[in-house]
């Protein structure tokens, strides 16, 4: 048995002692061929032991550990005379049968046999192999069943290195545009509360003004009464003489005098909080469907085709350069993507801006027929410039429409019906009734983008 330091210098892969050994960024350490060897052909650059990646191709030399190993192979030389003496030789295992040592390999059976079993009649006529050929054959024989054991291995680890980094990128994308959309709401939010504060500024402005302009005219006529009061209480003070000669014109004066009525503070020169206030939330909500869309159906990334590309929105899909995407169980084949909600119940209806040269428009899903559930898809197409539906099971059935622009899917769970309009002339193009189970939205695209309509958004008080 090999000791401890022994197997501390030994490479993983080979198992034998280190020969230029270089060392991975996660520590473990291998023989250089050895692990040239085992990242032939294999997409990643793994570690052999931990699976962790590799962040160099070219890894360091372990100069510590080969400097260990060859002092360790010094000493061991000099030891091993004296531990070839005392050391028992291995034991040679022998026939269960015969007592004789086991000398043969029977490729027939499969099983270690001694020179007298070659002419027994359990082994007549058998194909025999010394041991060491057998061993090797069978080694190398093992090594060939390992390899596609490995390689499926191999690429299995890849695929989920790859996922991983795919859900990853997910993430960050998606990170993105949420921050983009609250950051719209934030702004909107900004720009309104701005508008609505400067409306109450101007508000105040004008009302401040008017009692201003109020206060100059009252001020005026309390300047002309105060001068006639002083002129009066002059000719007061004046000898009974003089003031009964001019009494008769301060009389009139005061009588042309207007007095200064009481200041009425009416409502309208006060700030008016309700319509500033009244409903406010409301209102700020009534003013943001302006900036918002609602769409009924989205569409759902992790089933696009690996040729497609879909808005940051959700809600077209285009045709593109191959991408790599995880092979997850939902994915579509090339040019098909499904809506992001199956429909179980109730009625369901969307519209899907159409164009170019091949396309199809309609749902996929589960219906059930009898006892059994079968699966089938539903749809609207165009191809080869010719309109027609199809429905499964059943033949394609030519439509006689020109220039489709639009076309509205309508699926009624309560009546069991799937029914396909042009609503620019609400013109019913197929219907399709079925027992509908659970049902998606369905897109295929060979060219131009396929875009989900808006709907309007009404609010009832």
């Amino acid at each position: 048995m090999a000791s401890r330091l022994e197997q501390d210098l030994t490479c993983p892969i080979c198992c034998e002692l280190f020969r230029d050994p270089v060392v991975l960024t996660c520590s473990h350490s291998f023989c250089k061929v050895c692990l040239e060897n085992w990242w032939e052909d294999k997409p990643l650059k793994t570690c052999p032991v931990c699976n962790r990646r590799s962040s160099r191709d070219n890894p360091p030399k372990n100069l510590v550990l080969k400097n260990l190993v060859e002092t360790f192979t010094e000493e061991k030389g000099q030891t091993a005379p004296a531990a070839e003496q005392t050391s028992p030789s291995p034991q040679q295992p022998e026939c269960s049968l015969h007592s004789e040592k086991l000398q043969l390999f029977c490729l027939d059976h499969q099983e270690l046999i001694c020179l007298v079993c070659t002419d027994s009649r359990t082994h007549k006529d058998h194909r025999f192999s010394p041991i060491e050929e057998a061993a090797s054959d069978l080694r190398e024989q093992l090594r060939r069943n390992i390899k596609p054991l490995q390689d499926v291995l191999d690429e299995s680890r890849a695929q989920f290195d790859e996922a991983a980094a795919h859900i990853s990128l997910q993430t960050k994308q998606t990170q993105t545009q949420i921050r983009a959309e609250f950051e719209k709401l934030h702004q909107f939010l900004r720009d309104e509360e701005e508008s609505r504060m400067k409306n109450l500024r101007e508000e105040e402005e004008q009302k401040i003004q008017d009692m201003k302009d109020k206060m100059a005219a009252l001020s005026r006529d309390m300047e002309a009464l105060s001068k006639t009061i002083s002129e009066t209480e002059e000719q007061l003070r004046a000898a009974d003489a003089s003031f009964l000669l001019q009494y008769k014109t301060a009389e009139e004066r005061l009588q042309r005098c207007p007095l200064v009525e009481e200041p009425e503070m009416e409502d309208e020169h006060l700030i008016d909080p309700a319509k500033h206030l009244g409903n406010l939330g409301f209102n700020i909500w009534m003013n943001m469907k302006k900036l918002v869309q609602f769409f009924p159906v989205v569409l759902e990334p992790n089933t696009a085709g690996s040729d497609l590309i879909l808005s940051e929105d959700l809600t077209s899909v285009r045709k593109g350069e191959k991408q790599k995407v995880p092979k997850n169980s939902g994915r579509q084949k090339d040019g098909l993507v499904l809506g992001s909600e199956s429909f179980l119940s109730g009625t369901h209806s969307w519209e899907v801006e159409v164009g170019g040269q091949g396309w199809a428009v309609g749902v996929s899903g589960h219906v059930q027929r009898g006892a059994n559930t079968e699966f089938g898809v539903w749809f609207i197409q165009f191809t080869d410039g010719e309109y027609s539906a199809f429905s499964h099971p059943g033949p394609v059935k030519r439509l006689s429409v020109k220039n489709l622009q639009r076309v509205r899917v309508k699926l009624d769970f309560d009546t069991n019906t799937l029914t396909f309009t042009d609503p620019d002339t609400n013109t019913d193009l197929h219907t399709v009734t079925d027992s509908f189970t659970e049902i998606a939205p369905y897109l295929r695209t060979r060219d131009a983008p396929l875009k989900i309509s808006p709907k309007s958004i009404t609010v009832t008080v």
